[in-house]
């Protein structure tokens, strides 16, 4: 007779909480020493009973993957972008996992781009990066930065080899081939040049994560010589720096959740002053796109759903409004180009793109037949251009790139990403597959989209199991998007959902607002809302439904497992942020101060604390008959760290013992997990495998 091993059991070691009167002892709050082996060794205990827990879906997560693979057209080429002289484009190689950045010079007469069916390289090419080769020694590689000089002749980049998103920045002269002596590490996202390439501006974060101060580095100097362009010491801002398409001005973006300010910089004059745009004010957002004699403002001032204005270039001063706010249609952005602008927007919770002539044409929206879809600008770094460049997807219809004739207003197809034959051997054809959009009826009688795809030929009769998606924070809209690895649950007969709920940014500014802050509840009465309707309407059943959602959708997921756990017979859980409460507490770790404008203050205002303690997950697990909870996580991330989830799991596993909890962390890795695009076919394996499994189709 033998003993199954039991499930690992964190130690309890008691500590104090107290803000405005209340006492909470956290139990498990240990378990956030990341340099501690007993830490190490819990985590390592943990991936060792999820191992064991799941092996007998390891022909399925080889089968999974192999579906993957076997779609995927391994050996790839994107559609060249040209800027300047030279077409760009990234290559991937079957068996390497990272892609391999590339540039072709354009020849006499070439208008469009040369386009690569299988993958091969171009006659001509230089190859600028390889993924692959930086990778090598490394379990985690991911790039920051890859930005070519205006003229082509450098290419400044940033690695990360662990995952917590700190970069070493490097320069590699593209003529000869050679790295520069220069090397600058701990830097963040988002670099800009000047107009003559000798100097790059940059980016540092400070203890907290928070990127705070942009950098004046002048080519073949050293990083001890460079110089603080703005600092930031208002907590609650960031800073980004960019070059305008232009290449005229250098922006330093300032922005908290509410405010922002731009300050700018000629490129051809990199030692200047900034100069403010317009001062922040509290609760006013804009941006600042660069076009001729002026810029272009995108703002919130007076406009909840964004309007354009535009002031002066030379003596920025009064907005001049240029397209007037219309509730429901929300501008999220401006690209400038020299005879044209391209709005791009979202209406109905569709995107779109509008284009503005400046030659007094009328302004008009580019049309796309599918009721569901995801439109947007692709690369267009041209600024003067006769065309665009357009990346759509839906559903259904892989990621595909345009050419949009900005005269005849004709699209053109340049390319659909391909999807290989799948194991019955028939190549993919959309139209054995549907998408349509269903509306949910929230407790407070909202209307809450939900976007649905399936393979023809789905019963609705209650009987196909579903996974409903969700995210609903920071006004990041969840866009219908293609997914080789959905389609091997398609196939099996698995209904796909996303809930469009509160918070995110679908409907709008005002969709945002309304699930944040004091009302963020309302994203999760939504998402439960949501599942609730599935099930009424036919599409599944309670005991056939799997949720997923990561990073904030992961918050939702642990709120929606305490608050409605009969609703659900799996929850997928990744990166979770799943310990809200005490980590906003927490002004010492990554993001919390930039954070209190989306949640509120729980340090200083008692109704905030109260609020968020009534619904974090980690606060309210309580001993229910919770759904199987499977929770991926990764040790170096530093948007939610690790051990939120680790926390949520051992407080599961000790007040509700009869559940079945999984926690999966990547040792080396970060929020994104797996860098390599194998290592993620081989995670999205393990997830989906686990999800049949708790639909007993394993």
């Amino acid at each position: 007779m033998t003993t199954e091993t039991p499930a690992p059991v964190a130690k309890r070691v008691p500590t104090e909480r107290v803000h405005h009167d209340d006492i909470v002892v956290d139990e498990y709050a240990w378990l956030a020493a990341k340099d501690d082996p007993e830490t190490i060794a819990y985590l390592d205990a943990e991936n060792a009973w999820t191992e064991r827990r799941t092996a007998h879906l390891s022909g399925l997560r080889t089968e999974l993957f192999e579906e993957i693979r076997r779609r995927t057209q391994e050996s790839d080429l994107s559609v060249p972008t040209r800027k300047g002289g030279y077409w760009y484009y990234t290559r991937t190689v079957e068996g390497r996992q990272y892609g391999v950045h590339c540039r072709r010079a354009v020849r006499d007469g070439e208008t469009t781009p040369p386009i690569s069916a299988d993958g091969a390289p171009l006659d001509g090419e230089e190859i600028l990066l390889d993924g692959n080769l930086l990778a090598e020694g490394h379990d985690f590689f991911a790039l920051g930065a890859f930005d070519v000089s205006p003229d082509g002749r450098f290419l400044a980049y940033s690695t990360d080899f662990s995952g917590d998103e700190r970069f070493t920045l490097r320069i590699k002269d593209l003529v000869s081939g050679e790295l520069l002596p220069d090397e600058i590490p701990g830097t963040f996202y988002g670099t800009a040049w000047s107009t003559d390439a000798s100097v790059l501006f940059y980016v540092t974060v400070d203890e907290a994560w928070r990127p705070h101060r942009v950098w004046r580095h002048v080519i073949g100097t050293a990083a001890a010589d460079d110089v603080v362009v703005h600092a930031e010491d208002d907590e609650r801002f960031w800073v980004g720096v960019e070059l305008t398409r232009s290449e005229r001005f250098i922006l330093i973006d300032i922005a908290s959740k509410l405010t922002s300010e731009v300050r700018v910089i000629p490129a051809d004059n990199p030692t200047g002053e900034p100069a403010v745009i317009a001062p922040r004010r509290q609760g006013v957002e804009y941006s600042v796109e660069h076009h001729g004699h002026r810029f272009l403002i995108l703002h919130n001032d007076g406009a909840e759903d964004f309007a354009l204005a535009y002031t002066s270039a030379d003596a920025p001063g009064d907005w001049v409004p240029m397209i007037d706010h219309s509730p429901g249609t929300r501008l999220e952005a401006v690209d400038a180009f020299a005879d044209h602008l391209v709005v791009t927007l979202r209406s109905n919770g569709l995107t779109g793109l509008r284009v503005v002539p400046l030659d007094g044409g009328d302004a008009h929206d580019i049309e796309f037949p599918e009721p569901l879809h995801t439109v947007g600008l692709d690369g267009n770094p041209e600024y003067r251009t006769d065309r665009l460049r357009l990346r759509y997807t839906s559903l259904i219809i892989p990621d595909s790139v345009y050419d949009y004739d900005l005269a005849t207003q004709e699209l053109t197809l340049l390319r659909r990403r391909p999807v290989l034959p799948g194991p019955d051997g028939q190549p993919y054809q959309p139209e054995d597959y549907e998408q349509q959009r269903e509306w949910a009826l929230a407790d407070d009688g909202t209307r809450v989209p939900i976007s649905l795809v399936y393979r023809r030929g789905t019963p609705r009769d209650g009987s196909a199991p579903c996974v409903i998606y969700g995210y609903g924070s920071y006004e990041a809209s969840m866009d219908p998007w293609f997914s080789v690895g959905r389609l091997s649950l398609l196939d099996r007969g698995v209904i796909f959902a996303v809930a469009h709920i509160r918070g995110g940014g679908e409907l709008g500014r005002r969709w945002y607002d309304h699930g944040k802050m004091l009302a963020k509840k309302n994203t999760f009465t939504d998402f439960v809302a949501c599942a609730r309707h599935l099930a009424k309407a036919g599409w599944t059943a309670p005991d056939r439904l799997v949720a997923r959602g990561g990073s904030a959708g992961g918050l939702l997921m642990g709120a929606v497992a305490n608050l409605a756990p009969d609703a659900f017979t799996g929850i997928v859980a990744q990166v979770p942020f799943v310990d809200a409460l005490n980590t906003i507490l927490d002004p010492s770790l990554p993001l919390t101060v930039t954070e209190w404008e989306e949640w509120g203050n729980p340090l200083a205002d008692p109704e905030v604390y109260a609020y968020m303690k009534s619904y974090t997950p980690y606060e309210n697990v309580a001993p229910l008959d919770y759904p199987a909870i499977l929770a991926m996580t990764s040790l170096n991330d530093t948007r939610v760290l690790y051990h939120e989830p680790a926390k949520w799991i051992a407080r599961l596993r000790a007040v509700a013992p009869q559940g079945d909890y999984l926690l999966k962390t990547e040792m080396e890795a970060g929020h994104g997990g797996p860098s390599g695009r194998y290592d993620s076919w081989r995670e999205e394996a393990f997830i989906n495998a686990w999800i049949l499994d708790r639909f007993g189709r394993a």
